[in-house]
């Protein structure tokens, strides 16, 4: 399909088409507009991109306003909702909603305000006793009690996992205290300090050449100034001698401060060295103390480092892990005390939700017992078991079982067990039907509702689509023309080849092609003259239903 526009009007469209003619194409586009996952391998080939853009003209705008203020979205004021994806062949794409960039998540929630899609492999969904709830659930317009309890639930379950973690085997609690506060003690008892383990090893560097640095020291010192023979005592007589000097000699001048100022930072020098000499410990017992010191930092890095802040972490969590394994028995007990509470209040609110699901089954049963007597099944009688669930579920206390008897003296049995896909087809529509006059969903898509029905149960589900279509707008994809003949408005799906390449064509049907639709697909390729009239029959009786 290289492009397609298609006008769907309020009522029942009918889209008809070959079986390989590509109306499948259309479902699968709407898909993607409600935030399904896209396949780049249905891109036409030859096209880098596929682009998919519905207009929906909402009478009821505020469902879907509340939306898009939650996302920060303008609002649809005019009552007109443009959706668009766009799906490229190398892979990913984008959603815009009225030309503002979305994520796929807001088109789902979108969607499902939108749009009820019905395809032929949704009919294995209602054999699930879960959408069997879901189904009830909506029926009930039991969402504000469903919320209720569902946040209890998760509170419960959040309760239940603590427990089991606390009750987890944790081997023997007092020797797992034992070992940790034996490791808290280590490390308490060694006293590590931030930045003493450097000034320590540069102490114990030191004192490990204590003797040799005292005697150097000394030498200089001593040869500097403090001996007979010291630089200061022989540079005495070149100090005089320079002062005469300068008193003789202009050039000399300068001399006798430059000698002062050489014989002051030798003294200086030699100060400093004494004063540096009086802070070295040469005493045995310190440069034990120091290797003591550092052996100590040395086996808390080995064994809880490697880096001393690996040694104060081990500390801090030792510490929160023995108050957490101290506390155990009291977090048990608080726990407990929880779960008793919310397991009470799950119980009332499971119980509401029980009361709301009872009632609405009692209604829902008899409306789709009646929905399918009109469609075919005489005496059929469908029915709605409630039962409680053995433990809490997320969807409640409850199990619920449909169950369908199609003729009289037949005993009930669960949708499951029923073989018939088209009994099974018009059970669906039954529900469909009644739940379309519960909820405000505008558009109902049905995607072959009506497979393997035929004779007169085909009309009537022609015109039970098209009771539905009074309501709300509905678009139904096909075979049987009895169905397509209920249609207020008619699309046909057409393939031809053109150049070598095949095209999908989507044609509104006026009266006159309408008929021959309608004889294609009573006869076959050709259009002749018994089934262009009974064409035409099966629509004037489907305007005077």
């Amino acid at each position: 399909m290289e492009e397609a526009r298609v006008q769907f009007q309020p009522g029942l469209n009918i889209i008809t088409g070959e079986t390989g003619a590509g109306k499948s194409i259309l479902i699968g586009a709407l898909t993607l507009l409600l935030g399904e996952r896209a396949d780049s391998s249905a891109i036409r080939a030859g096209e880098t991109q596929c682009v998919v853009e519905a207009t929906f003209r909402l009478d009821r705008p505020a469902p879907v306003n509340d939306v898009l203020a939650q996302y920060g979205l303008e609002p649809c004021d005019d009552g007109q909702l443009i959706l668009r994806r766009i799906v490229k062949a190398a892979g990913g794409g984008q959603a815009f909603v009225n030309d503002a960039p979305v994520t796929l998540p807001l088109l789902k929630r979108l969607g499902a305000l939108l749009v009820d899609l019905h395809g032929p492999h949704d009919h294995q969904s209602l054999f699930q006793p879960l959408s069997q709830l879901d189904i009830l659930d909506a029926y009930a317009k039991a969402g504000r009690e469903l919320a209720a309890y569902a946040a209890a639930f998760a509170k419960w379950q959040e309760l239940t996992a603590r427990q089991e973690e606390l009750a987890a085997d944790v081997g023997d609690l007092a020797e797992q205290i034992d070992l940790l506060t034996y490791r808290i003690r280590e490390i308490e008892d060694a006293a590590p300090v931030e930045g003493e383990e450097e000034h320590v090893r540069a102490e114990q560097q030191t004192a490990g050449h204590a003797q040799r640095i005292l005697e150097l020291g000394q030498l200089v010192v001593q040869a500097a100034t403090e001996d007979d023979q010291s630089a200061l005592t022989m540079l005495a007589p070149a100090r005089k001698a320079l002062e005469e000097l300068a008193r003789l000699l202009p050039a000399a001048q300068d001399w006798p401060a430059e000698l002062r100022t050489h014989t002051d930072a030798l003294a200086a020098l030699s100060a400093t060295i004494q004063r540096e000499l009086s802070n070295i410990d040469a005493d045995p017992a310190r440069l034990a103390w120091l290797d003591q010191r550092l052996a100590t930092y040395d086996r808390l890095k080995r064994k809880y480092g490697p880096e001393l802040a690996d040694v104060f972490h081990t500390l801090q969590t030792s510490r929160a892990r023995r108050e957490d394994l101290q506390g155990r028995d009291r977090q048990k007990a608080e726990v407990q005390k929880e779960i008793t509470a919310t397991e009470a209040q799950l119980h009332t609110l499971g119980l509401a939700l029980r009361r709301r699901r009872t009632a609405a089954a009692e209604k829902l049963a008899p409306a789709v017992t009646a929905e399918l007597q009109a469609l075919g099944f005489g005496q059929g009688v469908f029915a709605i078991h409630l039962s409680p669930a053995e433990t809490p579920t997320p969807a409640g206390l409850d199990r619920v079982e449909f169950a369908f008897a199609p003729n009289v003296g037949e005993p009930m049995r669960p949708l499951r067990a029923i073989a018939s896909s088209g009994e099974i087809s018009r059970v669906m529509l039954g529900l469909k039907t009644v739940l379309a006059e519960a909820d405000r969903i505008p558009l109902l898509v049905f995607d072959e509702i009506d497979a393997n029905v035929g004779g007169a149960t085909a009309h009537a589900v022609g015109r039970k689509l098209a009771a539905v279509a009074a309501r709300r707008q509905v678009i139904a994809i096909t075979h049987l023309p009895p169905v397509a003949a209920c249609g207020t408005h008619h699309h046909a799906v057409r393939k031809t080849v053109t150049a070598g390449r095949t095209q999908t064509h989507v044609v509104a049907l006026d009266e006159a092609a309408r008929v021959e639709e309608l004889a294609r697909m009573l006869g076959g390729r050709e259009s002749t003259s018994v089934a262009l009239r009974h064409a035409a029959e099966l629509l004037a009786a489907a305007r005077r239903a």
